[in-house]
């Protein structure tokens, strides 16, 4: 009843969306594209289908051939305008799906600009070498054209069976997909049959140059959010735990600790949720059994750039903070394939700039 209630104000936003992309369809609206490589991981949706591990994925195909950067808005920083991560960079300042890559891959640039077009000049003036661009979550910036757009969908939230915002998810056309060089639906299960796939292939009613791939993701061993803290994984088999998750979709990420861990309750926050002292402290209160013995607070990478911050917290309640990494897996053993295809953009487009290197590359 209350989704109906919104139908006339996702109707609108429709119409709203329906002119915008005919304005940039016509030309009127005009698109900036470059020479470079430029790979853009979006999806029509807000939030929940994984970008940032996909773009990790991607980053450890292509960073041992060539050179990289990622530009990001990120989303919910208190700054503005074009920076670049640095050593001092902090979840504030440029986000925590920006920092996080920063930290894991320290050999890329990473920088934040609301303004793709201008952050893309940024980057190029800076290092004019750079082999290629992928940008996070820009599917739907028109004001650039990428070279490569690769389309997420959640399995568990298709775009055909979603509505506009704020009846639904969907912040654009599900016809706009027809922009999109790839399309891979995410967080599938592992289990997941090819009849199964062949079913959601026809619904996305897609082009025959459109290539779907289906993704799992894959939970690492857990880690210590704060690094100064000894921690043995082993002990984490007989403590009780809570799971924290702020994060668009928490579900997955949920019944996986449940699975393995004895998790007593799990706390949904919101996406990017910016977390304070108090609210850790009252976490960690919360956590506390009758005994005044605490087990473990299990959250997400993505948390735990976030949390990070904090440095300062007292080490009692530092040590009970664990994140558990994840990646991404293809199905079908497709990931081959998929890394031809982005490793053969790039090496077009650079060879095309004249900065291509002959190495070997599949």
């Amino acid at each position: 009843m209350a989704r109906l209630l919104l139908a006339p104000f996702a109707l609108l936003y429709g119409i709203a969306i329906y002119i915008r992309n005919f304005l940039f369809d016509i030309g009127l609206i005009k698109s900036k594209s470059f020479s470079n490589a430029v790979i853009c991981v979006g999806n029509l949706t807000v939030g929940g289908t994984g970008k940032t591990p996909h773009i990790e994925y991607i980053i450890r195909t292509l960073s041992p051939h060539f050179k990289l950067a990622m530009l990001s808005r990120g989303y919910k920083r208190k700054t503005s305008g074009f920076l670049m991560a640095n050593n001092n960079s902090s979840s504030t300042d440029i986000g925590d799906e920006p920092l996080q890559v920063f930290k894991k891959f320290p050999d890329i640039t990473v920088a934040v600009d609301e303004k793709r077009v201008n952050g893309i000049k940024q980057l190029l003036s800076i290092n004019p070498n750079l082999s290629a661009i992928l940008l996070d979550d820009a599917f739907q910036h028109r004001h650039l054209k990428p070279g490569q757009s690769i389309l997420l969908t959640d399995y568990s939230n298709p775009i055909y069976s979603d509505y506009f915002l704020p009846m639904g998810k969907l912040r654009d056309s599900f016809k706009e997909r027809a922009r999109a060089q790839m399309v891979i639906v995410t967080k599938c299960p592992k289990t997941l049959t090819i009849i199964e796939q062949a079913d959601i292939i026809k619904k996305l009613k897609l082009k025959g140059n459109q290539p779907v791939y289906f993704s799992t993701l894959t939970y690492g061993q857990p880690e210590p959010v704060f690094r100064n803290t000894n921690f043995d994984p082993n002990s984490l088999k007989a403590a009780s735990c809570i799971a924290v998750a702020g994060i668009a979709n928490p579900n997955p990420f949920f019944n996986h600790v449940k699975n393995y861990y004895t998790v007593n309750s799990c706390i949904a926050l919101p996406d990017h949720y910016r977390f304070t002292e108090k609210k850790i402290r009252a976490i960690f209160e919360k956590h506390l059994n009758k005994k005044g013995e605490s087990g473990f607070i299990i959250t997400t990478e993505k948390d735990a750039t976030r949390l990070k911050d904090f440095s300062l917290l007292p080490d009692s309640i530092k040590r009970v903070f664990i994140f558990i990494p994840i990646e991404v897996e293809f199905l079908n053993d497709k990931g081959d394939e998929f890394n031809h295809k982005i490793i053969r953009y790039v090496k077009e487009s650079t060879r095309n700039n004249g900065i291509y290197t002959e190495q070997s590359i599949c």
